[in-house]
């Protein structure tokens, strides 16, 4: 047998792959999800997905799509027309913008459709100024397209709500995009009608794209509502992508649904990418998005309520907590309270410095498992979705409460 020849050169994989870190909620939400198989009695806060099952009337649409041959073929990459139609419907309703389908592209999920934005605006060594507390994809999806996350911090005592004066500060001249979020993932937040113009009009004044990702629109309290950021400056329209979905609103996480609108130019050259990158989303979600859309709202005002609901009760008893600081969210489905008060302090014999720490420890001696600060921006914070059932979500808290009581 012919001896071979040694290696001379060693396989590689991608560098830009290779330090992408994985999603921190999913990652925290598995290994809670393992200890529960394990029979270990924990309450997880950490995924953002509602408990509800998705309303019936969308599941029969999917349903009886099933049994049309048509939505076992190949459909136009950029979604459904009839789909299209009703996603700018939507979008004038509650975004204010008036857009043709043509400006529409669906995707597999809210999550594509923020990869596609940034990967349509940012080019190599761009700068893109991240509001933080931040969701944990942003930045990995900047850097994906090559650009450079710029963060911007508004702590607890801004409600955690960057101004204009703060991203002026960060801004130079490779700043080329503005990811905007209202209500916000992690923290709740939602800016007022006035915050929003001002930041849209400092956009547009510097000529700066805005990647507005408004998943959470319709999951607002207290009277409040979260005005987009194309309707408080219609002018931005022209420099605005917008991200949204049927995920949060209608409890279709696993459907995979979502969509970007946008300018014509920039929704073609993302329409080429989807082209090559997965063609069509799944034609019998599509069909459910649709009836979602169009159908009855009464579950999702219900849904809405349930989480207004525990939105009370979780900022109520996590104020209890000495060194736990909690601002109330006005949107989503999160509480995003500043537990700097807790580190540096003995508990169950362990001293955490930081808020991995804290969630780690909380893990082990109270079986709750939460986010820590890390995964948004700065250390010092914990993220907990409250979007779980009622007497899960009290008995977690009270855990909390057990643990930390002086």
């Amino acid at each position: 047998m012919t001896e071979r020849a040694p290696l001379t050169r060693t396989p590689t994989l991608s560098r830009k792959l290779s330090a992408i870190a994985e999603s921190a909620t999913l990652k925290v939400d598995a290994k809670a999800k393992a200890l529960q198989a394990a029979g270990r009695p924990v309450i997880s806060y950490a995924a953002g997905e509602p408990d509800f099952a998705t309303p019936q009337f969308i599941v029969d649409a999917a349903a009886e799509a099933l049994h049309n041959p048509a939505n076992f073929r190949y459909t136009p990459a950029a979604g459904l027309p009839v789909l299209r139609e009703a996603i700018a419907a939507k979008t004038l309703r509650d975004s204010g913008l008036e857009v043709d389908p043509s400006q529409i592209i669906v995707t597999n999920g809210g999550k594509q459709a923020v990869y596609q934005a940034f990967q349509t605006v940012v080019n190599p060594g761009d700068e893109v100024l991240l509001p933080a507390p931040y969701w944990t994809t942003y930045p990995e999806a900047i850097a994906l397209a090559d650009g450079i996350p710029v963060e911007v911090f508004a702590g607890a005592d801004q409600d955690y709500k960057v101004t204009v004066a703060q991203l002026e500060a960060a801004r130079t001249d490779r700043t080329t995009a503005l990811v905007f979020v209202s209500p916000s993932n992690p923290t709740g937040s939602v800016y007022t009608a006035e915050e929003t113009a001002a930041i849209g009009e400092w956009a547009v004044e510097h000529g700066i794209w805005i990647i507005s990702d408004e998943i959470y629109q319709n999951l607002v309290y207290e009277g409040t509502r979260a005005v987009s950021i194309v309707e408080a400056v219609p002018d931005a329209a022209a420099q605005t992508i917008l991200v949204n979905g049927v995920a949060k609103t209608y409890a279709m996480t696993g459907w995979r649904l979502g969509w970007m609108v946008g300018p014509q130019a920039a929704i073609k050259i993302a329409g080429n990418l989807q082209s090559h990158l997965c063609s069509n989303v799944n034609n019998i979600a599509q069909r459910a998005a649709l009836a979602a859309l169009t159908g009855p709202q009464d579950e999702v005002e219900q849904m809405r309520q349930a989480f207004d609901r525990r939105r009370r009760t979780i900022v109520t008893e996590l104020s209890k907590i000495d060194g736990v600081e909690v601002p109330t969210p006005l949107g989503a489905f999160y509480v995003y309270p500043d537990v700097r008060g807790l580190l540096g302090r003995e508990w169950a014999g362990k001293t955490p410095t930081t808020s991995l720490e804290l969630a780690d420890l909380i893990l082990e001696e109270a079986e709750v498992a939460v986010v820590p600060g890390e995964a948004f921006g700065p250390s010092g914070y914990l993220r907990l979705s409250y979007a779980l059932g009622d007497d899960a979500l009290l008995e977690g808290v009270q855990r909390l409460q057990r643990l930390f009581a002086s």
